[in-house]
């Protein structure tokens, strides 16, 4: 008996200090953003900004477009997020409920391309949005983003789960594939898919390498290139204003997955169940 409270002190003991790394980031960049810059570097262990100051938040505002540098990152991260969800469904549902010559093969070399390095496919997708002429614009950082093939190994596996019965009575009662898919198969894959969008949602929105090679512009920015001016040497060192850029970047996923987790929950419940 006492071992086993031994036991569960000490996972108790792990998992709050997972836990505290896990959160001291957030903490401290919401802390660091309220603070003068004089006590951010002479008070880094106190957390609490005192005394409270907007001032960065308003230099960040009087120095980048920041409402339109959001509205960019939410429409790349929207768009992307959308077109990745149809194509992996679609994708899924094909390998799943029709049989083609080549399928299994076509199924893994697909897969495969999860462990192509970004740096093997960044020059020749360069090449194609430059020729294209969507060089700095939101458009070339969306186009060579428009499919995953996570998303459709992680759909797939969920609907591999649904009985093949049920779909074969549908199709014997002459439903189409279109509504099979929106009456029968989306809603029993919901959380999974929901998971996905999610994760490729917050992936997209903190995107750096691919935007900085496309964007040039200010104008034409997204989060993570605003918050790299306020980090580098070229845009100086201005560490609590490059702080507040990091809480306004957190804001729309944190709020994204608070209004979600069930989904996400659900999914690893399900999965823990099959």
């Amino acid at each position: 008996m006492k071992t086993n409270r031994m036991v569960s002190v000490i996972w108790h003991f792990i998992i709050f200090t997972t836990v505290v790394i896990l959160i001291f980031p957030v903490v401290f960049s919401i802390g660091v953003s309220f603070k003068p810059l004089a006590d951010a570097y002479n008070n880094v262990l106190n957390f609490i900004p005192f005394p409270l100051t907007m001032e960065n938040y308003a230099k960040l505002f009087h120095t980048l477009p920041v409402v339109k540098i959001v509205f960019n990152t939410f429409i790349v991260a929207s768009v992307v997020t959308t077109f990745k969800l149809i194509t992996s469904f679609l994708a899924a549902y094909a390998f799943v409920y029709f049989d083609f010559k080549g399928k299994r093969i076509l199924y893994f070399v697909l897969i495969s391309t999860i462990f192509i390095p970004f740096t093997v496919t960044m020059i020749p997708n360069y090449l194609i949005v430059s020729e294209l002429g969507l060089i700095d614009s939101v458009w070339g950082v969306i186009l060579p983003q428009l499919a995953d093939a996570m998303g459709i190994f992680l759909i797939h596996q969920s609907m591999r789960g649904i009985p093949f019965s049920l779909i074969e009575a549908a199709r014997l009662d002459h439903i189409s594939h279109g509504r099979v898919m929106k009456d029968i198969v989306l809603p029993l894959v919901r959380p999974s898919v929901t998971s996905a969008g999610i994760w490729f949602f917050i992936t997209t929105w903190n995107e750096f390498v691919w935007p900085v090679l496309i964007l040039k512009t200010v104008d034409n920015y997204t989060l993570p290139l605003a918050l790299q001016m306020f980090i580098s040497s070229e845009g100086g060192t201005d560490f609590t204003v490059a702080m507040a850029v990091s809480v306004i970047t957190m804001i729309i996923p944190l709020a994204l997955y608070l209004m979600f987790q069930r989904y996400i929950i659900g999914t690893f419940t399900s999965s823990g169940i099959k």
